[in-house]
């Protein structure tokens, strides 16, 4: 069994108790999409049935007042600029998230934004009522409804040395085990 640092296999072990089959492969770190499609090739030769992951690109963004902070994830290979997504998520005048609301919301740090994330948005027991929803997470979830019609969807966990595949329904129980809000966005 391979051994890994302590922030990807807290993703693995939460993975395992819920029951989430994965496949991980290992990288160096990866800080820009046009790197990380170097080291996705070997996942995407790996699905010989063509079925292939939509890998994900990521994004952390907080409202104006800074109370609300939300994840993005879309297929990579798609462009999505500042104010197309203000409009599409109707949440008012967005910016990114400092790297302090970003390990704090999703205990991560720059380069290594995922879904996986999530996990520390759960159980919030000292968090700010302030920055929390109605439903008791900091976090909104928004993606790409493309994930949806993809047979696997990959993301960091919570590090960008390794990428973390998992099926479309394991990612919609993901969510789901979450229990937060999120919505599929039509991302052009």
């Amino acid at each position: 069994m391979a051994e890994y640092n302590e922030t990807i296999q807290e993703v693995l072990d939460f993975l395992e108790a819920h029951s989430i089959a994965y496949e991980i492969y290992v990288h160096p770190p990866l800080f820009t999409i046009e790197e990380a499609l170097e080291y996705w090739v070997q996942i995407d030769r790996s699905h010989t049935d063509g079925s292939g992951p939509v890998h994900c690109k990521n994004l952390f963004m907080r409202n104006h007042k800074g109370n609300r902070h939300y994840l993005i994830s879309y297929d990579c290979h798609k462009q999505l600029d500042i104010h197309s997504l203000e409009h599409m998520l109707h949440q008012g005048k967005l910016s990114f998230g400092s790297e302090e609301r970003l390990m704090r919301c999703l205990g991560v740090r720059p380069g290594s934004v995922g879904m996986f994330g999530l996990i520390h948005d759960m159980n919030l027991t000292d968090a700010d009522p302030k920055e929390l929803f109605e439903n008791g997470h900091r976090m909104k979830f928004f993606y790409d409804s493309a994930l949806l019609k993809a047979s696997h969807v990959s993301f960091h966990p919570c590090d960008n040395t390794a990428t973390v595949v998992i099926s479309k329904d394991d990612f919609l129980r993901f969510i789901s085990i979450w229990g937060g809000e999120a919505e599929a966005l039509e991302i052009e």
